[in-house]
């Protein structure tokens, strides 16, 4: 760059770039005709889809997501990154378009920055998911596709956004997003606490996120783990999800197993409520003077 400053020269096709975004309505579009009714009718419309999920606890801020990136039924990455850093104590998952949702992440990372240099410290989780909301807002209407969870720890604790490119802002505890959310809800919703130990959270979310991957065919690759503390965000782990979901099938028979066991050594013992269901289910026979002793002297 310095050698073209001081040879005063400038390639022909980066003549008028501006690193900014254009403004709302400033799409290039046929004369006459509306941005948004004209991207609705001629734009691209590609199936996607994905499985991502946050929800927060004592410990902190969980984050997971699946690691399959589709393009309509063409799978265009089995390993691809839906969980973005934004900067040591906030990241947040991916869901939408991947273009979309890489490039405002960036502009976030930037203002946050920005403001952090200004104000001597980095907004609060709430401001960042604030922020977000406003700036994609004023796209509403384009085709912009960008869900996303928020997840950060600040000077009020842990904390949980839902921002969509709509403008739309959430706060909550759970939150999941992409097609194959409907099947994580619903492990989330039957094994969540709040105080939950951190392997328990651990545990839940590979679940979660495991038998979603089964059921949505959009939803596949791996399982990121991501965990927001006080300290700072930390990346757990990546595993198959196949081999998660093959190992989760295996536990209800594992534990039957284990029932069995423990009922072989160590045998119920005869409570004096069963000695009475037994006693009375007797029947007398004629003649038969033990049953009628016992029975008078019961």
């Amino acid at each position: 760059m310095a050698l073209q400053d001081v040879c005063k020269w400038q390639a022909s096709d980066t003549l008028g770039l501006s690193p900014h975004l254009p403004q709302a309505g400033g799409w290039a579009v046929p004369q006459g005709c509306d941005p948004q009714t004209f991207l609705q009718i001629y734009g691209p419309r590609l199936a996607h889809g994905t499985t991502t999920l946050a929800f927060r606890f004592r410990h902190g801020v969980i984050a997971a997501a699946d690691t399959r990136s589709s393009c309509g039924k063409y799978v265009a990455c089995p390993a691809s990154r839906k969980v973005i850093p934004v900067h040591q104590h906030l990241l947040g998952t991916t869901s939408g378009t991947s273009a979309d949702c890489a490039t405002w992440y960036r502009v976030l990372q930037r203002e946050l920055r920005l403001r952090a240099l200004r104000e001597g410290q980095l907004p609060s989780v709430a401001s960042a998911a604030k922020l977000l909301s406003a700036m994609m807002s004023r796209y509403r209407g384009l085709d912009l596709c960008v869900a996303t969870a928020l997840c950060g720890w600040d000077r009020s604790g842990p904390a949980l956004f839902y921002v969509y490119s709509d403008g739309t802002r959430l706060q909550g505890d759970i939150f999941s997003v992409g097609s194959g959310s409907p099947y994580a809800y619903g492990v989330l919703d039957r094994g969540y606490r709040y105080d939950m130990t951190t392997q328990e959270a651990y545990a839940l979310a590979r679940c979660a996120v495991a038998h979603a991957t089964h059921r949505d065919a959009y939803s596949g690759g791996s399982v990121d783990l991501f965990h927001v503390r006080e300290s700072g965000w930390e990346y757990v782990s990546r595993n198959d999800a196949w081999v998660l979901y093959s190992e989760l099938q295996k536990l209800p028979e594992r534990e039957k197993q284990d029932e069995e066991e423990a009922s072989q050594a160590h045998p119920e013992p005869a409570t004096p409520h069963r000695l009475m269901k037994v006693e009375n289910s007797l029947e007398l026979v004629p003649g038969d003077s033990r049953l009628s002793g016992e029975t008078e002297t019961l």
